[in-house]
């Protein structure tokens, strides 16, 4: 059984964010003092009582604004309206019935069997007795809690789920299978919402001129050659000396979130601006944490090339980024499409060469061929013994060498075997683990 899917919608500043992060009951949604901080929608499962149903919030609709960009917050909220099996209409109880919410009553009230009004803010029992003015709005009693404390959130939840008695079971559904993760990450105005756009054929993402449009990650399904994935379109990371605290404070730390938890990491540069140091951090930081990854230069079509273009673009990337010369490299233009087709072609090999075994005779091979001609030596003539090395695991691959003093195993010369493993078995894209291992368990990581 399908999950059903319940918008947040209302005016700026009412709370929705609140709300939002009070039910999914983690910090997911950005909450700010200042007003239009949620811009794109974002999802969420709440469980309660055993139920299951998709939570998803909205930025504020505001109405006869100039503004680009409060016109397509205004279209992201339609989006939710036409994809919601429930809309929760939220007011605010302390300010009571204003002409925004009139306008947005309007929009609305073709959809009203499907509105639950909810009136926020409703601290005590004192605005309770004022909520009749809401009636005006045409959607019958609104149903009053605080998200900031709280309060009737329990029964609210009730009321809810009495609305769409077919949510599915939490205990009873079906595991969702653990589909392959794509965070497209970046510094600001690079294009990455362009490509989320193109990779999932929807406009699910706000895409403007304006550097640091998307604000929240946004966690994406689709499908790609039969096979499921989860795309990730996450807030571009900045200089931490130009992050203020507060809202560009967690769009960077969510970044980082969604780095962590993702699998493949597509490295957005742009193609007309020289590789910044931020961009050197970014994709470090995607190799500390030992990720599948690509680059994409984007923007090729603003580049004049020659028939060395490619070259000297990959040439002065390793020259930056040494540490990613097994990522594979694209280039394309979001723009006109160029070649935008390359970016899933090259995931989809990088997540082969991540689930790759190597077999126990080829790596028996390698001890003797690479190993047997070039055995570990130590700078105080310390007698290294590597007896033989064995694949432990996948994405990310780690092989296990076992020797007599790991602790001896010097970094050049485990640098050497990395290079090796991959000269040998390619691992494109992908970062590999080697973990030296003693006859008494004590274990030594090669440093990433």
């Amino acid at each position: 059984m399908r999950k059903y899917i319940v918008s947040i919608v209302g005016r700026p500043n009412v709370g929705k964010s609140t709300l939002f992060n009070r039910l999914s009951r983690k910090r997911s949604a950005i909450v700010d003092f200042e007003a239009g901080v949620t811009r794109d929608r974002k999802y969420e499962e709440v469980e309660w009582t055993g139920k299951v149903f998709i939570l998803v919030d909205t930025g504020g609709i505001v109405f006869d604004s100039g503004e680009a960009m409060d016109k397509m917050i205004r279209h992201q909220a339609m989006l939710a309206i036409d994809e919601s099996d429930l809309i929760l209409f939220m007011v605010d109880a302390m300010t009571g019935c204003t002409d925004m919410d009139m306008a947005i009553a309007k929009i609305l009230f073709p959809h009203r069997d499907k509105v639950m009004l909810v009136a926020n803010k409703a601290d005590n029992e004192k605005f309770e007795w004022e909520l009749y003015d809401f009636l005006q709005l045409g959607f019958g009693d609104a149903f009053p809690i605080s998200a900031s404390q709280g309060r009737n959130t329990g029964n609210f939840l009730d009321e809810l789920l009495s609305l769409i008695p077919e949510t599915a079971d939490a205990y009873l559904d079906e595991p969702v299978d653990a589909n392959t993760r794509i965070a497209v990450v970046g510094k600001p105005n690079v294009g990455k919402s362009s490509i989320v756009n193109l990779l999932i054929g929807d406009d699910k993402q706000i895409v403007t001129e304006v550097p640091g449009t998307t604000r929240d990650s946004i966690d994406t399904p689709f499908r790609y050659h039969g096979k499921d994935y989860i795309l990730v379109d996450t807030a571009g990371l900045r200089r931490k000396t130009k992050v203020n605290y507060g809202v560009e404070y967690f769009s960077t730390m969510r970044t980082i979130e969604a780095v962590d938890r993702s699998d493949v990491v597509v490295l957005v540069v742009a193609a007309d601006e020289p590789i910044s140091a931020q961009d050197v951090k970014i994709a470090s930081y995607a190799r500390r944490r030992l990720k599948e990854i690509m680059i994409v230069f984007n923007k090729w079509d603003l580049v004049e090339k020659d028939t060395h273009s490619t070259s000297k673009f990959i040439a002065e990337l390793h020259r930056e980024m040494p540490f990613l010369q097994f990522a594979p490299v694209q280039f394309i233009s979001a723009k006109t499409s160029q070649r935008i087709h390359r970016v899933m072609e090259t995931v989809a090999m990088i997540e082969e060469e991540a689930q790759k075994r190597i077999p126990t005779s080829e790596l028996n091979r390698f001890v003797e061929k690479v190993i047997g001609r070039r055995p570990p030596t130590h700078p105080k003539g310390k007698y290294v013994k590597i007896y033989y090395v064995t694949q432990a695991a996948i994405k990310p691959p780690t092989f296990i060498f076992f020797c007599n003093q790991p602790q001896l195993v010097t970094e050049n010369y485990r640098r050497f075997l990395h290079n090796q493993l991959r000269e040998m078995f390619s691992f494109e894209g992908v970062s590999i683990r080697l973990i030296f291992k003693g006859r008494k368990g004590d274990d030594h990581e090669l440093p990433e």
